[in-house]
This record gives C-alpha cells, sequence and structure tokens, in this order.
C-alpha cells in the first residue's frame, strides 16, 4: 500500500470518533492491550508524561515537549486530534539539523498497518486504539528522554492509560463528553482521575470543590503525591498581545514573569501546570535550565508545530483561528476578545458537531457579533443550517455556509481593516481552514 492508500484503509476500516462520535468509542482496554501483547509491549520500553484534561491538555503537552527540547532532551509527542495530517498525532524530536519536532515518517506507518493488518481483523480495534499503539511502537524505537502523551477522552478507560507514567498532570475539570464521561463534574473528575497511578505524583491546575475531593481522595487510594498548582502559584498579572502572552506569578515570596509564543489568555493556566511540574520532573533526574526554559517557552509553536489556539493567521482586519468546542473554552475565547482594544466589529465563524452541548456554547454568545454558521465535512458534524437555526433562538443572527473557507471569505468581505474574525467552535473546522488562502 501507498501511504495515501493506508491513511484511506485506517479512516475506512476502523471505527473513528473524531467522524461519527460514541459509536466509536471503546469503553475498555482489552483492544489496546491486545495490541500491545502483540507489538511486545513498546508502552514499556520509554519514560513517559501522562496528561489529562477537559481543556488545555494540547497545549501543556506542546509547552512541555518545547521546554523538554530548549533543554536538550529527545522527546515524543502524541496527541490527537490531528488538524491537517494524520502524522501530526505522532512526532518526535528530529536530528541535529532538525530543531523542531518532526512527524512519524510515511514508510513507518505504512508498514506498521501492513504488520498489523491480520490483527486488525483479529481485535477489530478502533482508528484512536491503533494509533495509540502505533505511537508507543515508534516511542520504542526511538531512544527517546521522554514522551508527553495527551489523552484523548476522559482517562480512566482512555487507550493511553497503559503508561506507567514518571508525572501525571490533569489539567481541569468542564462540562465536556458528557454523554459519555457522565452528567456531573464529579462524574467526569472521576474519569479523569483514573490516569492517577499508584506512587506516581500528580499535578491538578484547576479544581471546583466537587472535583477537588475526587482528586484527593484518588491520590490516597493510590498513594500517589497531588500538588494543586492553583495552591503552587497565583497569577498575579497577565499581559497579552498578537504575538505573546507575558504572565506574573506569585510563588511566595517572589514574583516570577514567564512569556509564552501562544497568546491566548487561557494559556496562563496551562504555563503554570509546567512550572509547577518542572521541580517534580527533576527530582526525576531531569535538569531545567531557566534560560533554555524560557527559550522553550517563546518557541512552541516553532519547535512542536502547535496550531490553532488563538493562532493569528493575518492582521487589517485580524483573522483568529482557536479550536475551543466546549462551554469553557469559549468563555476563554470570549474572555479573549474582551482583552482587545480597538476592536471596530467581531465576526465569528463557527462550527460544532452534533454531541456538545450546542445550546449551552451558543446562550453565551453576544447577540452584538456578526455570525457565519458553517460545518466541517464529516458525518458528526452538525449541519450549518441547523447550527444557525438554533443560533436563532438565541438571538444570534447570520448567514449558514456548508465550507467554512467560504464562510471566512464573506466574513473578511464584510470586514473593516479594525474589524476581527474569529473561526471557533470545532476542532475539525478550524483543520479545514485553508490558511494559506487567507494570509496577506
Amino acid at each position: 500500500m501507498t501511504y495515501a492508500q493506508t491513511i484511506e484503509y485506517l479512516y475506512d476500516h476502523l471505527p473513528m470518533f473524531t467522524r461519527i462520535g460514541e459509536a466509536a468509542y471503546k469503553k475498555d482496554l482489552h483492544n489496546t492491550i491486545a495490541l500491545l501483547d502483540v507489538l511486545g509491549h513498546p508502552e514499556q520500553k520509554f519514560k513517559s508524561i501522562h496528561i489529562a484534561g477537559t481543556n488545555g491538555k494540547g497545549s501543556t503537552s506542546h509547552m512541555l515537549a518545547a521546554v523538554f527540547q530548549a533543554n536538550g532532551y529527545r522527546v515524543g509527542l502524541y496527541t490527537s486530534p490531528h488538524l491537517k495530517d494524520f502524522r501530526e498525532r505522532i512526532k518526535t524530536t528530529g536530528n541535529a539539523e532538525e530543531e523542531s519536532l518532526q512527524m512519524v515518517t510515511e514508510d513507518f506507518v505504512v508498514q506498521f498497518v501492513q504488520k498489523m493488518q491480520p490483527h486488525i481483523a483479529t481485535i477489530q480495534p478502533s482508528f484512536f486504539e491503533l494509533t495509540v499503539a502505533m505511537a508507543f511502537e515508534y516511542f520504542s524505537s526511538q531512544n527517546l528522554d521522554i514522551a508527553i502523551i495527551e489523552t484523548g477522552l476522559g482517562g480512566r478507560l482512555d487507550s493511553t492509560n497503559v503508561i506507567t507514567p514518571l508525572l501525571s498532570i490533569i489539567t481541569n475539570i468542564g462540562w465536556d463528553h458528557m454523554n459519555i464521561l457522565g452528567d456531573t463534574l464529579e462524574k467526569i473528575a472521576v474519569e479523569k482521575a483514573g490516569i492517577i497511578k499508584q506512587n506516581v505524583p500528580v499535578v491538578v491546575g484547576e479544581t471546583l470543590p466537587e472535583t477537588k475531593a475526587v482528586f484527593l481522595q484518588k491520590a490516597k487510594l493510590e498513594q500517589a503525591p497531588i500538588w494543586f498548582a492553583e495552591a503552587l502559584m497565583t497569577i498575579h498579572a497577565v499581559t497579552a498581545s498578537s504575538e505573546s502572552l507575558e504572565i506574573i506569578f506569585n510563588q511566595q515570596p517572589h514574583l516570577q514573569t514567564w512569556q509564552t509564543d501562544l497568546p491566548g489568555i487561557y494559556q496562563q493556566y496551562n504555563l503554570r501546570n509546567i512550572l509547577c511540574a518542572l521541580p517534580i520532573l527533576e527530582t526525576k533526574g531531569f535538569v531545567f535550565e531557566q534560560t533554555a526554559t524560557q527559550q522553550g517557552l517563546n518557541n512552541v509553536k516553532s519547535l512542536t508545530g502547535l496550531m490553532g489556539r488563538w493562532q493569528v493567521i493575518r492582521q487589517n482586519p485580524t483573522l483568529i483561528l482557536d479550536v475551543a468546542h466546549n462551554e469553557d473554552g469559549i468563555k476563554q475565547a470570549l474572555l479573549q476578545l474582551n482583552n482587545r482594544a480597538g476592536i471596530m466589529k467581531i465576526h465569528v465563524v463557527m462550527g460544532m458537531v452534533k454531541d456538545k452541548e450546542v445550546e449551552k456554547v451558543l446562550g453565551l454568545l453576544p447577540t452584538s457579533f456578526h455570525y457565519y454558521f458553517t460545518n466541517a465535512h464529516l458525518p458528526r458534524a452538525l449541519p450549518a443550517q441547523a447550527l444557525s437555526d438554533k443560533a436563532n433562538a438565541f438571538g444570534l443572527r447570520g448567514k449558514a455556509y456548508d465550507d467554512v473557507n467560504t464562510a471566512i471569505a464573506s466574513a473578511l468581505d464584510n470586514c473593516t481593516p479594525a474589524d476581527l474574525v474569529l473561526v471557533c467552535g470545532s476542532v475539525f473546522v478550524v483543520g479545514e481552514v485553508e490558511v494559506e488562502r487567507f494570509q496577506p
């Protein structure tokens, strides 16, 4: 098979959550373990960090990878979903001439799938289960110092939850995937807390009274040392521009100033998680120099290839891509918009998927914005007209477009240079944006 044929085989033959939703979700680890049995358990052959959470786990994973890279370590990074290329999910440090993380090679993907085809027929894994096995097999062959593993959905039953990491990080708990993870924050927290392992330290970013108790109980059960980032470091001040973010943390008795090239204001919480994690990782034998760590944080996008997190792709008018897709994510995006001075009008290009709490998101949006409703081209997407109809009930007026790029073009046609266009609501909508088309 060619690489293109291999990817087509994966998409066509394996249940894929990003395309069909809950029907592709396997509520146990049996298939993943069966695949890893075939491969000789590659997940036991590299050191890892495990990251879960409702929002921020992808950004946290990429920022931490950049910090390790800048400090001279060979890094593996597993994240999901991808925006443009399947291989974005599996990246490792390149050779000496390549400073940034490199995607898994096409040849490896082809050879892995060909090797596993007889076992795919027997085990019948989901797309995500096979991808996790692929990542772990690749990482085991790459002589890594550390692999950073982002959960896909939840934690307790997520396919990645077969590793025993050096450290676990749980960013936060919010309302998302309630049809699978539970209809209360406590139930969702139980699923995320499932990544807490026996004697493995865990950093928890943000908590609520009803979720903190869950983490404390699980950590006590597993005899896992637990740190709450919000208690260790308070946020003193935040300054955002279109290109960067500066945060002053209060870690008694000192103030510390850090910057990152990820300009989303919500990155303050992700950065705090990382800064709280580094001293714990130093007890595991890693060394982080402050100058190198800051260099990594200043170059997250170039070092890791992270896209879609308050990604400014043009100015005058400003066009921003952000993968905010649930209630908490949209709240953070709105806070970011409120922080920008001098904007004449705000235009929102939005698409969502059917299994999200669409009404809760729409209820947050101001009626003063100009809306362009769209959809990604996958079965799970909520049709643009259906989204537009739901939005009308909240007083949000706009037109429906079957393609995100057509919607963006329409928004830009209606803009003055002082306006801002935000594309959000779904990772998959952002993934279909033809970035080069809209860059000046």
